[in-house]
C-alpha cells in the first residue's frame, strides 16, 4: 500500500511542513501548548491554512506566545496589535490571548505545568486513532467536550469542543493521521 500524507495537508508547503513535523506529535512544551491553544482559537470560523500563514506575525505580536508577557499586555498594546499586526484583527480573539495567558498561568500554578493539567485528561497517554479516511474523523468527542467545559470554567475563551479537538490533534494528545499516512505514529520510524 502506497503511503500518502493526510489529504488536508496536500494544498501547500506550509500545511505540509506543519503536518509532517508537528500535527499529532506529542508536545509537553509549555510555550508551544500556549501557542497552539491561541492559534486554534484564532482559527474559529476561518481556515487553518490562513492561521498557519500568519503564524510568524502572531508570534511576533504576542512575544513568541510567552504566557507571562501575554498576561501583562495592556489594552493599549492589544489595540496596537489589532491595528498593526498582520493577524486576524478580531478584537475578542486578540484580547483572548491575554485572558488565556492569565488563565494559563493560574493552571500552571495549580498543577505545576499546563502540560501536567492537559495531559492529565488522558493519564499522559496519546490517543492513536486508526482512520482509513479523513471523513471518519470526528469534529469533537466526549473528551474534547470535557476539556472544553473545564477550560471555560477556568477562564479560558475560544475553547469550544471543536476547537479543543483540533487543539488535542495539534499538541499530539490525539494522533488522527490516517493509517496510510507515513506520519501516523505507527508508521514513523
Amino acid at each position: 500500500m502506497q503511503q500518502e500524507r493526510c489529504g488536508w495537508a496536500m494544498n501547500d508547503s506550509v500545511e505540509q511542513v506543519y503536518h509532517d513535523n508537528e500535527w499529532g506529535v506529542p508536545s509537553h512544551d509549555e510555550r508551544y501548548l500556549f501557542e497552539m491553544l491561541n492559534l486554534e482559537g484564532a482559527q474559529a470560523g476561518l481556515s487553518w491554512r490562513l492561521i498557519l500563514n500568519k503564524r510568524a506575525a502572531y508570534k511576533a505580536a504576542f512575544h513568541d506566545f510567552d504566557p507571562d508577557k501575554c498576561a501583562m499586555l495592556t489594552d493599549e498594546e492589544l489595540e496596537h496589535i489589532r491595528e498593526t499586526a498582520e493577524i486576524v484583527r478580531n478584537k475578542l480573539k486578540i484580547r483572548g490571548v491575554r485572558k488565556n495567558a492569565i488563565a494559563f498561568l493560574k493552571v500552571q500554578a495549580e498543577f505545576g505545568s499546563f502540560g501536567a493539567y492537559i495531559w492529565g485528561f488522558t493519564a499522559g497517554k496519546q490517543i492513536v486513532n486508526h482512520w482509513t479516511d479523513m471523513s471518519q474523523m470526528p469534529a469533537q468527542t466526549a473528551l474534547s467536550e470535557r476539556i472544553s467545559k473545564d477550560l471555560k470554567k477556568r477562564g479560558f475563551i475560544f475553547v469550544g469542543p471543536v476547537i479543543i479537538y483540533s487543539y488535542l490533534q495539534a499538541i499530539g494528545m490525539i494522533d488522527d493521521h490516517v493509517i496510510t499516512c507515513p506520519y501516523h505514529t505507527e508508521n514513523r520510524s
